[in-house]
């Protein structure tokens, strides 16, 4: 067990889709969250090479900027025929105009250029790097992965980002098909299924207390 987290906190994002999840997975704890783009915080430059070092650039960030503890959560989807791309970028692959319909035909042109069209072809996995931070410099940080493949088209219009493009091993419907409870529940409830709920339930053993 870290350091417990209580009372407020920053979600250092300005994805509003992030955010929700993020409340939705700490509302049990009494956690009240609110979101760097609320507060309007600035955006740190993303310069580190791994998941892992950006949400610690994000973390660090909002926590000096608010002096509340702040948690930062840095995902993408990596894709196995392109060589773990986009990864750290996914979101960059979207442009400024965060344009994911854009970012998934991105994606589905690159593999056809691999003449990746069968499942196993396709194989890809989702990464959510989590990290706290708390004003004095503690930290805590876990990684939760889930892994799939890319279907084309896309389905459903639910969750964001890639989700619609993104078929997760033994299930019949995409992240864009599934409702949050579905995607991202804990249990008994859910089945903790998504990159971000498994890198929770990692975080949630360190640091919240029902």
């Amino acid at each position: 067990m870290g350091r417990i987290l209580t009372g407020r906190v920053v979600i250092a994002t300005h994805n509003a889709g992030k955010l929700v999840e993020m409340q939705h997975l700490l509302a049990p704890y009494g956690v009240e969250a609110v979101s760097a783009g609320q507060l309007g915080l600035p955006e740190p430059d993303e310069t580190g090479d791994t998941f892992r070092a950006n949400a610690r650039i994000k973390a660090e960030a909002a926590t000096q900027a608010s002096g509340l503890p702040a948690i930062s959560d840095d995902s993408g989807i990596c894709v196995a025929a392109l060589d773990g791309a986009p990864g750290i970028y996914s979101a960059r692959w979207a442009g400024p105009g965060k344009d994911f319909a854009h970012a998934m035909e991105k994606v589905e042109a690159a593999l056809r250029e691999r003449d990746a069209f069968t499942p196993g072809d396709r194989k890809a996995w989702f990464v959510s790097a989590l990290c706290v931070a708390w004003p004095d410099g503690h930290l805590e940080e876990v990684e939760g992965r889930v892994d799939g493949v890319m279907i084309w088209p896309p389905r459903g219009d639910a969750g964001f980002g890639y989700d619609p493009m993104f078929l997760p091993d033994g299930h019949a419907r995409t992240f864009g098909e599934m409702t949050a409870e579905e995607k991202h529940g804990l249990p008994p409830l859910g089945l903790g299924l998504s990159h971000r709920a498994r890198a929770f339930v990692l975080l949630s053993e360190k640091c919240l207390a029902r």
